[in-house]
């Protein structure tokens, strides 16, 4: 998930007299950071990855089973569903972060700085975007298991496919899933944001077909389909519409030969909004717009559409908000709560009921060869997780989501 927008921060307090925050091994964040960096994971790619991590959370105890969610694709690995018991009281918690990059990922180096950055050489990406979510989730465990600390069953989602419309979790059967609370590590910004509230996303492809003709002997005789969708554009509002929306169109194919008049032309994009009706309004007046510039041009028009994510709000009330508040108040970190025009694996956990946030988690500069992510982070990341696994249910089970 990246870009995020400011909501409200909500207040903390200073850590008790005698209250301890468990420290976890700063070494061994780095090492497995550096690790799991170098796997290559692009989306539908992930096989490496997913035997890496399937051997790490075997050895930490857990059950781990792989899906199909590959095969539906035709990638090479499916999502990875682990379970630990606790002794805790309560149902499972469910953490969640992807295990696929976006490109450039291939032969993907982590160079850690004297002041604790971590970047790639700068050709690639680092793959912070989602591999410190996991090296938070797998630290924290250790570091519960080595200090013999209860803790509360834990369920863990491993997705594949994140980057391309959450491809991965919307694939997966959730009757496996006992949690009802759902963190997902997957969210740029200060180490104690957390985004609330993530948009619908309609992907829309619009064909415009003419007709061909010579473009020097008989242009008349031509419909130019190019033409039909440069009016189309031309006639929609794009970029951010208002504060809750914005449209795009990012792809534009047609044509075969300068001097033919072109008989087809494909535009492809993309409407978001933090409201799902507002989302399927805008694409129904993108819809119209085409209707009329084709009809205008005397071309045809085939319109479709499809959903990349739904959009769901999760109230400041859930008890999942309420947990995670608790945990950085514990550990003195400051809390932020935000909403996101980027979508994650929590809005298929949403989808399917279940009551979930997701966290900043050490990314920063992500989707580019800047990206980069800081030691602090991590160890700060690991030591929320923690928190959530080990306190007691105080909250009911049962989120407030919409």
């Amino acid at each position: 998930m990246k870009q995020q927008f400011r909501k409200h921060s909500s207040p903390h307090r200073k850590i008790k007299a005698g209250m301890v925050i468990r420290m976890v091994n700063r070494k061994r964040i780095i090492e497995e950071f550096k690790e799991l960096v170098a796997i290559d994971s692009p989306s539908f790619g992930e096989r490496e990855m997913a035997d890496m991590l399937t051997k790490k959370l075997t050895a930490l105890g857990f059950q781990v089973e792989e899906d199909g969610a590959g095969k539906v694709y035709g990638g090479n690995a499916g999502n990875l569903y682990a379970y630990l018991p606790g002794e805790l009281e309560g149902p499972p918690i469910l953490l969640s972060a992807h295990m696929d990059t976006v490109e450039p990922s291939r032969n993907k180096k982590a160079i850690v700085k004297e002041d604790g950055t971590i970047t790639s050489d700068g050709t690639t990406v680092l793959g912070a975007d989602d591999l410190s979510g996991v090296t938070a989730i797998l630290e924290a465990i250790r570091s519960i298991k080595e200090e013999k600390l209860p803790h509360r069953s834990i369920e863990i989602l491993f997705a594949i496919a994140e980057e391309v419309y959450i491809r991965g979790s919307e694939v997966f059967d959730y009757s496996f899933i006992k949690a009802r609370e759902a963190y997902v590590l997957d969210l740029s910004g200060e180490i104690g944001t957390a985004a609330l509230k993530a948009p619908t996303l309609v992907s829309f492809e619009a064909v415009f077909t003419g007709k061909a003709a010579h473009a020097g002997f008989a242009p008349e005789e031509g419909i130019h389909a190019i033409g039909a969708a440069a009016k189309a554009i031309t006639s929609i509002q794009m970029g951010r519409i208002d504060k809750e929306t914005t449209v795009n169109v990012g792809l534009i194919e047609g044509g075969l030969a300068k001097n033919i008049v072109p008989e087809t032309c494909i535009l492809k994009g993309e409407v978001r909004s933090i409201r799902h009706e507002k989302a399927l309004e805008e694409t129904e007046k993108i819809r119209a717009a085409f209707e009329k510039s084709a009809a205008e041009s005397k071309a045809k028009l085939t319109f479709t559409t499809s959903y990349g994510c739904l959009a769901y709000e999760t109230k400041e009330e859930a008890p999942v908000v309420k947990r995670f508040a608790k945990a950085c108040q514990e550990l003195s970190i400051p809390t932020l709560y935000v909403e996101t025009f980027g979508g994650s694996d929590n809005n298929n956990f949403v989808r399917n009921g279940i009551s979930g946030i997701v966290m900043a988690c050490g990314m920063s500069d992500v989707h580019s060869t800047k990206e980069h992510t800081h030691i602090n982070d991590l160890e700060k990341c690991t030591q929320i997780v923690i928190k959530l696994l080990t306190s007691k249910n105080e909250f009911e089970s049962e989120g407030l989501i919409q």
